[in-house]
């Protein structure tokens, strides 16, 4: 059929311009999707062209989903706004091994209570290295997109994502929610990453590093017209929010996708247990280099959503799902250096200088080498040809040492035992095997690195302010402390400092700058506390902190309390599940520090730090209350009773005070329900937390 047999319609334009949509999305699904064109491109470019015309001519009839506003369209937003994601977009586990695979599939049927030999179904799909996205529809129809972001808040991309031709704009088919929120990965093909670095070079720009790198340079491009111009593709793998469930096993999920237009990796497959896993992952390996684009493993899934439910997610992490990474890719090179850098709690930590070699499609230059035991233990040395490998094709590393090939000359390296930034003392402590700068906040090293983390992008991320600028304005003297962040705009207003004159800066650029910062002057506690830095705290135990302690002011007077390790204090400390003696330690001595007690002070000066509420169910008869858990339970695992108890609010622990609410006892119970008779703490059996729970 050509442009000229189409009918012309004499009716309103509204009746036109919504034919000449159905068309272009049904030529774009056969072109794209399906690659089996029905029209030419010049036919498809006359309607096209007809299209804009008579939207041009009624402004009113334009919508986000018309194929107008995709490819070609000179769309140019000015940032990126952030957007919140109505499910947070959870990152993988990871398994290296088939004992990692059994021992994941063992966890399952533990935490849901299941025989041993139970079989545990699983959708195996590739894992596609490239970039995740989030779409959300409504009524069917394209209305926002997503990068992942820090998993909870992401950038919005939705111009961008709205060029890559094989994404329906408008959801075809059955049993579609009304909003239904569609994550997959953005990537690049090996031939169209080629013919993009061909062209980068004969435009004399820089080449991209590899397809991962292209395709997120490609989306974040503030002309969406850049986007439109290159061939990014697009696989649906989950959904995240849905109004209404419309199916019962992820599988049936990839088969809605495909029902309802959304391109799908044709390998995913249903494996009934670990035999047919490992040989989906052998067959997979084998078939890796011919796949046309890139992937660092396979993503294993539990088939049955009422158990992903169950299972829910520990961390950052589900626990219905892992990541089976491929081996790392290796190469030889030469070590020229090893300097040893500081970093932000001081610890000392050798890197060795390489010369560059392609590991994996990306160039390396440096290779962690972990601690000075380790150094020992390969006898590491300048000069020395070494095997370098990139963990789990991200984290270059260096496995040994072609001792056929070291030099007559060479001698073991001698690791310091004084800071090389700040020449303090580099103790090491026994039993551990981290060597520390004891010069604190006076070296310079622990300091600028302990506000490249407060800015880091699960801790305050603001934008604008990266690792490259705090450096810059650490080095000028101008942020010195956190809370020199957000006296900035004070100072400058002040005419005491002058941020726009500075090289790299401008008026726009500090402005930005000012409305990013104030954008963060309100905090949640969580993010507040992993933004401290403090020894062994991350993500995971500032959450379970925050969700303890409920305030700022409450968790830092408890942990000021607690330095008296024969205080209650301490002792609520060591209850809270997940800290032990030396993480309760790290933050005893953290808040008895006159410094850090400053720190804190002055940040609460300028900042609104919000006390830690629960998002899944609020307002709940477990909404804050502590819960600890005693004997055997019948009807549910203990790791399955902790996670309902956690997603309804509560706090669990792991011993009874006068500050526990209820003690949930199962058979054999012990001297835990005794002490909790003698405490006056509400005693249930498993049938009355079932009830409560419920």
């Amino acid at each position: 059929m050509t442009a000229e047999e189409l009918p012309l319609f004499a009716t309103s334009p509204v009746a036109r311009v919504s034919e000449l949509r159905r068309l272009l999305h049904h030529h774009n699904q056969k072109y794209y999707a399906e690659d089996a064109p029905e029209m030419s491109d010049a036919d498809y470019d006359a309607l096209l062209r007809e299209l804009q015309a008579l939207e041009a001519a009624n402004p009113a009839l334009v919508t986000p989903d018309s194929p107008t506003q995709t490819v070609g369209a000179q769309s140019i937003v000015s940032d990126f706004a952030k957007v919140r994601h109505g499910i947070q977009m959870l990152s993988l586990g990871n398994a290296f091994s088939a004992e990692d695979i059994a021992d994941f599939l063992q966890k399952i049927r533990r935490f849901l209570n299941l025989p041993d030999a139970s079989a545990v179904e699983v959708v195996a799909e590739p894992k596609i290295d490239g970039l995740s996205a989030n779409i959300r529809y409504e009524k069917g129809v394209f209305v926002q997109a997503a990068t992942r972001g820090d998993g909870t808040e992401g950038e919005d991309i939705t111009a961008n994502l709205r060029t890559i031709k094989s994404i329906p704009h408008r959801l075809q088919g059955k049993n579609i929610p009304d909003i239904v929120e569609i994550r997959g990965e953005v990537f690049l093909s090996h031939a169209d990453f080629a013919a993009l670095n061909q062209q980068q070079a004969a435009q004399n720009k820089p080449l991209f590093a590899n397809p991962r790198n292209a395709a997120a340079g490609s989306l974040r491009q503030l002309d969406a017209s850049i986007t439109a111009s290159r061939p990014l593709q697009f696989f649906a793998y989950a959904t995240g929010l849905v109004s209404n469930p419309f199916a019962a096993t992820h599988a049936e999920i990839l088969t809605c996708f495909q029902a309802w237009g959304l391109p799908t990796n044709p390998r995913y497959t249903v494996c009934a247990n670990q035999q047919e896993i490992l040989a989906f992952y052998e067959r997979l390996f084998t078939d890796r280099a011919t796949l046309g684009y890139d992937i660092d493993g396979i993503v294993y899934k539990v088939n049955r959503l009422d158990w992903q439910e169950r299972l829910g997610t520990v961390s950052r992490s589900p626990r219905w799902a892992i990541a089976h990474k491929f081996p790392a890719q290796q190469a030889k090179t030469i070590v020229r250096e090893i300097i040893v850098q500081v970093g932000r709690t001081g610890v000392l930590t050798p890197v060795a200088l390489v010369e560059p070699v392609t590991v994996g499609g990306v160039v390396v230059s440096k290779a962690t080498l972990h601690n000075e035991d380790e150094i020992i233990r390969k006898d590491i040395r300048v000069g020395d040809t070494v095997f370098l490998e990139r963990a789990g094709d991200v984290i270059p590393k260096i496995t040994g040492v072609d001792l056929a090939q070291r030099l007559a000359t060479s001698t073991p390296f001698v690791f310091p035992e004084s800071c090389p930034v700040c020449g303090s003392i580099a103790s090491r402590n026994a039993g551990e095997v981290a060597r520390r700068c004891t010069g604190g906040l006076i070296c310079g090293a622990q300091t600028v690195q302990r506000l490249k983390h407060f800015i880091s992008r699960h801790a305050f991320d603001i934008e604008g302010l990266g690792a490259k600028e705090v450096e810059g304005l650490w080095q000028d003297k101008l942020i010195q402390t956190p809370a020199d962040i957000f006296t900035l705009e004070a100072r400058q207003q002040a005419g005491v400092i002058d941020l726009p004159h500075r090289k790299g800066w401008g008026e726009l650029s500090t402005q930005n700058l000012f409305a990013a910062i104030n954008e963060r002057r309100t905090i949640p506690l969580n993010r507040f506390i992993y933004a401290l830095g403090i020894a062994q705290v991350g993500e995971a135990t500032a959450k379970t902190l925050a969700k303890h302690y409920g305030t700022v002011e409450a968790w830092f007077s408890a942990l000021q309390t607690a330095f008296d390790t024969a205080s209650e204090a301490y002792q609520q400390l060591l209850s809270i599940d997940g800290i032990g003696v030396n993480m309760a330690n790290d933050l005893i001595t953290f808040a008895a520090e006159p410094h850090n007690q400053q720190v804190i002070a002055d940040l609460q000066q300028h900042l609104t730090i919000l006390p830690h509420t629960e998002t899944a169910l609020n307002n709940t008869p477990l909404t804050g209350k502590t819960v600890v858990f005693t004997g055997t339970l019948q009807t549910m695992t203990r790791a399955e009773a902790k996670a309902k108890a956690e997603q309804a609010g509560a706090k669990v622990s792991s011993s009874i005070s006068a500050q526990t609410d209820y003690v949930v006892a199962g058979e054999a119970a012990g001297s835990k329900e005794k002490k909790a008779k003698e405490l006056g703490v509400t005693v249930l059996d498993e049938a009355g937390w079932t009830a409560l729970v419920s």
